[in-house]
């Protein structure tokens, strides 16, 4: 019963060369459906990476702007990031 439905959808020739054409759009053209779907999952990890990186420059530019605002914020980096010290003062680092 069943092959009576398949066998016109074939001998057709509309039928026919409509499959062959979606064959051919899915899986061997040059823009074919795969291929797009990567280079829109590729697209959508970068636009994610657009967005980390301009908050990461804004907290970044936010951290200047204190440190330039203030000498004292300024001396506290040093220390804290650079293990800079004056000449009568031992650091001690815990880890």
């Amino acid at each position: 019963m069943n092959n009576k439905v398949f066998i016109p959808l074939f001998t057709n020739w509309y039928s026919l060369s409509f499959i062959i054409f979606l064959v051919v759009v899915v899986f061997f053209d040059s823009n074919n459906l795969i291929d797009r779907a990567i280079a829109l999952r590729h697209i959508n990890r970068l636009e994610n990476d657009i967005i980390f990186y301009q908050e990461k420059i804004r907290d970044d530019n936010a951290k200047l702007e204190e440190l330039l605002s203030n000498p004292a914020n300024l001396e506290k980096f040093a220390r804290e990031q650079y293990l800079m010290k004056t000449e009568n003062e031992d650091i001690f680092i815990i880890e």
